[in-house]
């Protein structure tokens, strides 16, 4: 009874807020621009609800974090400052960079210490972002205000005439829900997340000329996605995916967004002066399965007092927009072409992965909730010293995801961006069709995606992969993968290895026996075509080659190392 009994609290405070007019001026976060930032991580603490004082975490400055603008050809140096007094990660959400500058779960940064990562941008223009990635302490850190976001320009962008004086005719909008308890500080619990806010401001309004404006839209949610639309009905124009602008606008009236995803729009207010409308959530046609749907999962396997919170299946205001005058050179017309989407031929892929997200569980005989987990992918959770799987470096490929549970799972990969083939088994929809780095997939269904792993390469340090609902990858549903140079000496071997390869045939798999040492495998059809590659650091002598996926026929099994270059034919 307690929980329903602070989730009502938050609830009636969260809906006085809703259904009353916007009253405070969206926060624009301040603008980082050079090659070098230093970005100090620090306690803080802010006046969400009158009368009451919640400790907050932020990055120079009490609560989230300044917006970093940087042109694609930069180096630049992030010193990561951190003041807490708990270790911290800091990971730039998108961004092309080595292993060791990605930020994720094993670049710890202690307390008073500071991590000073130096890359070159190699992204294109688009909208990225930057927050922690800790191994169990995302949702914690960022739910607390670490969320900042970071903007790459570039010449072709730059040549489109679109929008990009930040604040004035470009806006940055980080989309947030969060759970507060009954004494209105900060909770991680699912059900509660009943307080929305914009760049960390609860019912915001923000004054905007009367022309075409750019709002880059970030869901830096735990746990919500919301389906973005305008309370007039109004279309406006996406014209970017998470990684990259888009061919041309693609005019739409909502746009579904969940965590981690970003999106472009542009918004044509010349002739709405001295008018209002507002940003909204339609959270009523949010499909079922969806967190922020009005249902998620079939009795018992629900989320506990997910019928409780009224802004599930609700739609709401997000922010009010009050037009005023243009600004001197406004842009009032929008490109009927952008940039051109030259996608990667699905030909090109030479191995696909699959990945299974499910429940998983953590206990003998324990039966999981589909809805609420705990959840893993390919049937385990993660572990810091584990690597799941090695990709060779330069190498096109699938990697398909299947969601065996009832609740949607937006899967993000680091390193790299991608292009969706298909969900479903279907062309993804216009507003899918892009650069992206994150995919929504719905309970039930997949998703096929593909990608090519080129630049880095680290035999030791991995990047991630996982679900972005935060609360699901702190439990677990993430991996590691490395990317790795297969014409790289690997240094170790000092003396040939006595292999075998059995059964061979084999329909299921094939064992190779006497590995004692590091060694590349490659996988070759008929064709010459790499069907498998993987590094495999081997210590107990046995490596098992699963063949289920692969077509019946003769290929050639290469297994090399620094004195080993062993070829086989295996059959399957």
């Amino acid at each position: 009874m307690l929980r329903l009994i602070k989730s009502s609290i938050v609830v009636v405070l969260c809906l006085i807020s809703l259904t009353g007019t916007a009253q405070n001026a969206l926060v624009i976060p301040p603008a980082l621009t050079g090659t070098n930032f230093n970005l100090n991580v620090q306690t803080g603490s802010k006046v969400f609800y009158t009368g009451t004082t919640t400790p907050t975490y932020g990055i120079n400055g009490a609560f989230l974090s300044p917006t970093i603008i940087v042109n694609k050809g930069d180096v630049v140096t992030l010193n990561v400052i951190n003041g807490l007094p708990v270790s911290t990660t800091m990971h730039w959400h998108g961004l092309h960079v080595a292993a060791e500058n990605d930020g994720g779960p094993h670049q710890i940064i202690l307390p008073g210490t500071t991590w000073s990562p130096t890359f070159e941008i190699l992204n294109d223009a688009a909208t990225f972002w930057y927050h922690p990635h800790g191994d169990a302490k995302t949702e914690l850190h960022v739910g607390k205000g670490l969320a900042g976001m970071f903007i790459v320009h570039d010449p072709a962008e730059l040549a489109l005439g679109l929008p990009t004086t930040y604040g004035v005719d470009d806006f940055p909008l980080i989309v947030q829900s969060k759970s507060f308890d009954d004494l209105q500080q900060f909770s991680i619990a699912d059900f509660m997340d009943t307080a929305i806010m914009v760049n960390g401001t609860i019912d915001p309004f923000l004054n905007a000329p009367a022309q075409v404006i750019r709002l880059r839209i970030v869901n830096g949610s735990s746990m919500r996605s919301f389906n973005f639309g305008f309370s007039n009905n109004m279309s406006f124009s996406q014209v970017a995916t998470e990684a990259g602008i888009i061919n041309a606008p693609n005019a739409m009236t909502r746009i579904l967004i969940s965590p981690g995803e970003r999106t472009e729009i542009l918004v044509d207010l010349s002739a709405m002066n001295g008018q209002s409308l507002q940003l909204m959530n339609y959270g009523s046609t949010i499909p079922t399965g969806v967190y922020g749907s009005s249902t998620v999962g079939v009795w018992p396997d629900t989320i506990v007092d997910y019928q409780y919170n009224d802004l599930n299946g609700a739609d709401f205001e997000l922010l009010t927009i009050n037009v005023g005058a243009p600004i001197i050179g406004a842009i009032t017309t929008i490109p009927s072409t952008l940039i051109p989407y030259v996608p990667i031929p699905a030909v090109n892929a030479t191995f696909d992965r699959r990945f299974v997200l499910d429940t998983i569980g953590m206990l003998p005989g324990e039966t999981p909730n589909r809805a609420a987990g705990p959840f893993g992918i390919n049937n385990t959770t993660f572990d810091m010293d584990v690597i799941n799987h090695s990709v060779a470096l330069n190498t096109t490929e699938t990697w398909t995801l299947i969601n065996k549970t009832l609740i949607a799972h937006p899967f993000h990969i680091h390193d790299i961006s991608f292009n969706i083939l298909e969900k479903s088994g279907v062309a993804p929809p216009a507003f899918e069709q892009g650069w992206k780095d994150v995919v929504l997939v719905m309970p039930g269904d997949s998703a096929k995606f593909i990608a090519k792993f080129t630049t880095f390469a680290d035999p030791m340090t991995p990047y991630m992969y996982h679900c972005h609902l935060l609360h699901h990858e702190d439990d677990g549903m993430m991996g590691s993968f490395i990317v790795f140079d297969p014409n790289a000496a690997i240094p170790e071997e000092t003396t040939a290895l006595n292999l075998n390869v059995y059964p061979n045939p084999s329909t299921g798999y094939w064992n190779i026996s006497g590995l004692t040492k590091a060694v590349n495998i490659q996988l070759t059809n008929t064709l010459g075509q790499v069907v498998y590659t993987a590094k495999v650091e081997q210590t107990d002598g046995v490596f098992t080659l699963p063949n289920q996926d692969l077509a019946s026929g003769i290929y050639t099994l290469t297994i090399r190392g620094l004195q080993t270059n062993q070829t086989f034919q295996v059959q399957k």
